[in-house]
């Protein structure tokens, strides 16, 4: 008996994306129905494209029509494996895109994450020019921006976006959705060169490991060499409790993040612009990760309008020990930048220090002064942070210690 799902959208407003209509079919073979502005240029490719798609996944007859808005060949290819999934039909394969420029980089466990653009995972739209902004890292999303009801969707998206997509010097991070059922999200991503994966609403190490573990025998069966990072989120009061523990579960954890929306719900209060009711949790996720040597990152600031607003918050999350912020909006990534690289008059005084400790080092002294102030370790060690930020911001040259002496 025909089977018939749909997947994607169309319309008035759509762009980058498709509707797809799938019909299963006894006998007749595949015809497909192509409605299209672009059809004159790209109507016989997305026919291809299509036909291609439904032979991978073992569909000999079935009717399919499908109509354009834009849509890139990886999301078209995406709804047609969703609509396909959806109708119940048996596949007997995948179709996964040709791998795009800069598939298959590995990232480093203690590059810069100073902003994070998270992109909802089943809005496509947004995916392409992510990379133009220059965010230290994009965050495909399967969880809170996606409905309960297009979750299928979303994964063969963001599937296909990993393998397809171009996003520069960004690391690729995916937020799987609440564990249990972000387990089975691994199963689309680690394959196809996820850098990070963020664990939302996480309250135990157990779950880390869960997580971990699954990475592993994913790694295992595909034979998949570049390592895959954790950050998990905390996102309620007993994650903040726990935030050692989560921090500390495995060394795959490269960062702790806290989500404050969630945390304000679960502590019975709302979320402010002064931050009091947080300021407890954000503490305890700092000294966390600190005290198992990953990266505290803050939350999201909300109000994409207010670039005052967001600079105080990157200032306040700086000053309490933070090395980055989410973003929501691309609009915010400059400003988030800017606030955390270090000052002007920081990275002067911390040039002075940071000479002057090895001045003293190399006479073999065991006391550093600075003129008529002695430099205590701690002052040493903050300052020599602070010109690692700025020459990995561009404040600094890696020649300034030959100009300076």
């Amino acid at each position: 008996m025909p089977q018939k799902a749909v997947a994607g959208r169309s319309g008035e407003g759509v762009r980058s994306d498709c509707r797809v209509i799938f019909e299963s079919a006894e006998t007749g073979g595949i015809t497909i129905a192509l409605t299209s502005k672009v059809a004159s240029m790209y109507g016989r490719l997305t026919e291809e494209l299509a036909s291609r798609v439904l032979e991978s996944l073992g569909v000999v007859h079935a009717s399919l029509t499908i109509d354009d808005s834009g849509a890139l060949p990886f999301v078209i290819a995406a709804r047609i494996e969703c609509a396909v999934r959806r109708s119940g039909v048996a596949v007997s394969g995948t179709h996964l895109p040709p791998a795009g420029p800069g598939y298959g980089a590995a990232t480093e466990k203690t590059r810069m994450r100073r902003s994070r653009l998270y992109l909802p995972g089943n809005e496509p739209k947004f995916f392409v020019n992510a990379a133009f902004h220059e965010p230290d890292a994009v965050i495909l999303d399967l969880e809170d921006s996606v409905a309960p009801q297009e979750k299928d969707a979303a994964r063969v998206v963001v599937r296909n976006a990993l393998r397809a997509l171009d996003f520069g010097r960004a690391e690729r991070m995916v937020r799987i959705n609440q564990l249990p059922v972000g387990l089975d999200d691994l199963d689309w991503i680690v394959p196809c060169n996820v850098h990070v994966v963020l664990i939302p609403k996480c309250e135990s190490a157990d779950q880390v490991k869960a997580v971990d573990e699954r990475i592993a025998e994913i790694r295992q069966r595909e034979a998949i060499e570049n390592p895959v990072y954790l950050m998990p989120i905390m996102e309620s009061a007993l994650g903040a409790i726990r935030a050692f523990d989560v921090a500390s579960a495995t060394e795959n954890v490269i960062a702790l993040a806290v989500g404050l929306e969630d945390y304000t719900a679960d502590i019975g209060t709302q979320r402010t612009l002064e931050g009091r009711e947080s300021f407890w949790a954000r503490s305890q996720v700092v000294n966390a990760a600190r005290a198992a040597g990953v990266q505290p990152i803050d939350t999201v600031f909300s109000d994409v309008g207010d670039m005052d607003g967001l600079r105080a918050s990157v200032l306040e999350a700086k000053a309490l020990g933070f090395d980055g912020k989410g973003c929501i909006h691309p609009r915010q990534i400059a400003v988030i930048h800017e606030a955390f690289a270090p000052a002007d008059a920081e990275v002067e005084r911390a040039k002075k220090i940071v000479l002057a400790f090895e001045e003293a080092e190399a006479a073999g002294l065991g006391v550093v002064s600075l003129g008529t102030k002695m430099i205590d370790p701690p002052v040493v060690k903050r300052a020599l942070r602070t010109v690692e930020l700025a020459e990995k911001t561009g404040k600094l040259s890696g020649g300034w210690r030959e100009d300076n002496r």
